[in-house]
């Protein structure tokens, strides 16, 4: 079963993962941001889609502003034009993922090794004995999260930059890691990335 929680504007299917010590973002970037230009003012821009559902998109946009700001930008002045427009999106998608998915699960000793993506609750689990009070059918939650941004000249409405990243884990991470994956895609600002997709890591502590 699938169920997309959230859907705010276009991203990318990447790959990646979240842990409680960092968060490990597989980041794409591409920029034509000119030479010489600093980060001035910006504002927001929703989609159609994103005003008919203002309070997700409000939720969106608290969730970008750290790291936009961070990146060098600064809201606009009230009754100021800003200098860039940028809009944001996310999409978080709930799959049920059964144990008895993963092809090794009938190997020699039983053995599981991806109640959740990379082993993040360590080593693999043995025997006949974790078997007892499971079976076939039993289903872990997991979600599969995309964010996007997407950075326009105001005047002209040139694009300049965009950027797009994944992560996946066992919660919907909607406070926890949605904001540390926006400052994840703007990591390579101005530049962009001549390597996409790459992986950035964040340790939300900092």
């Amino acid at each position: 079963m699938m169920k997309i929680l959230a859907l705010l504007g276009a991203a990318a299917t990447l790959a990646g993962c979240a842990s409680l010590n960092h968060i490990d973002s597989d980041v794409s970037s591409f920029s034509r941001w000119p030479s010489g230009r600093a980060p001035s003012t910006y504002t927001f821009e929703r989609l159609p889609s994103q005003q008919a559902h203002p309070q997700q998109a409000q939720m969106l946009e608290d969730s970008a502003r750290r790291a936009i700001e961070g990146a060098g930008f600064s809201p606009v002045g009230e009754g100021k034009a800003a200098d860039v427009t940028v809009q944001v999106g996310a999409r978080i998608t709930e799959t049920d993922r059964s144990p008895f998915d993963d092809p090794f699960w009938y190997g020699r000793y039983g053995s599981f090794h991806r109640p959740f993506v990379h082993g993040r609750i360590g080593q693999p689990f043995w025997g006949p004995s974790w078997r007892r009070g499971w079976g076939p059918g039993f289903d872990f939650p997991y979600y599969e999260r995309e964010v996007a941004v997407l950075i326009r000249d105001r005047a002209s409405g040139q694009p300049l930059y965009e950027a797009r990243a994944q992560t996946e884990g066992n919660t919907a991470g909607l406070a926890n890691v949605l904001p540390h994956m926006f400052e994840a895609s703007l990591k390579d600002f101005p530049l962009g990335s001549t390597t996409n997709p790459h992986r950035v890591v964040i340790d939300p502590a900092k």
